[in-house]
């Protein structure tokens, strides 16, 4: 593959198999490293540029991004800046033939998670796939996010497009219930359980308030009216 990975031994005993998106624009270097991380036990998804990478993670959400730094259309970096631009945490490991501090500095500040020089060996990518993996699994089981909208379930910390989002207490929670059934409507019943619990009182207008000052701080669009049935989230950022 061009002296850029080395490829040793395989280890293809994986204990859970994750989803992983190679992009890279050089087709030697992707059939490589797709065969190789097949190998290795993972599923492997590929794209040739920056553009199609987004539209892949979009469509197939992806475990794991694997980046080439240098390409034509979007280069890596404008990948994962458009990424976590939507709130989108995949974990991410970038690849650059550039070694310098200042080089990789750049790359983790731009948002990746890990940053691997080529030449490499395939079985410490293999390796810090995993581990990137693991950490994003443990992550995602506090976070929830929708459409550029994300909610730390323990910090209770809200954000849109990766900015902070102040919430009131009660606004919290019908935001949660809203994310919880993020693919599908909420009724108003269920948001005022959220709220207040059955049995009781509710102001009759308190569910449209809360949902017109969530719209005010994610956008007029963010919460749509299904009417007769209750709300749900746009579907795309």
């Amino acid at each position: 593959m061009r002296g850029n990975v080395a490829v040793a031994g395989h280890n293809a005993q994986v204990t859970a198999t994750a989803t992983v998106l190679v992009v890279d624009d050089d087709p030697d270097v992707l059939a490589s490293l797709e065969r190789g991380l097949r190998l290795s036990g993972f599923t492997v998804l590929t794209a040739s540029d920056g553009a199609l990478a987004l539209q892949v993670v979009a469509d197939a959400a992806p475990d794991a991004v694997v980046l080439d730094m240098n390409m034509p259309v979007l280069d890596g970096t404008g990948v994962v800046t458009a990424l976590r631009k939507e709130g989108n945490e995949v974990p991410i490991c970038v690849l650059s033939a550039r070694s310098s501090v200042d080089d990789r500095i750049a790359g983790l500040e731009s948002g990746a998670d890990d940053y691997l020089v080529k030449p490499f060996e395939l079985e410490e990518m293999s390796a810090r796939i995993r581990a990137a993996v693991r950490r994003g699994a443990s992550q995602a089981s506090n976070l929830l996010a929708h459409a550029g909208i994300a909610l730390d379930l323990e910090t209770r910390q809200a954000s849109l497009h990766g900015q902070p989002v102040a919430l009131t207490a009660r606004e919290y929670h019908v935001l949660l219930a809203l994310l919880q059934r993020r693919n599908g409507i909420v009724t108003r019943a269920q948001i005022e359980e959220s709220l207040y619990g059955w049995g009781e009182e509710v102001e009759s207008n308190a569910i449209e308030v809360y949902i017109h000052n969530l719209r005010k701080k994610f956008g007029s669009d963010s919460i749509v009216t299904v009417r007769g049935l209750g709300y749900r989230l746009k579907e795309h950022a």
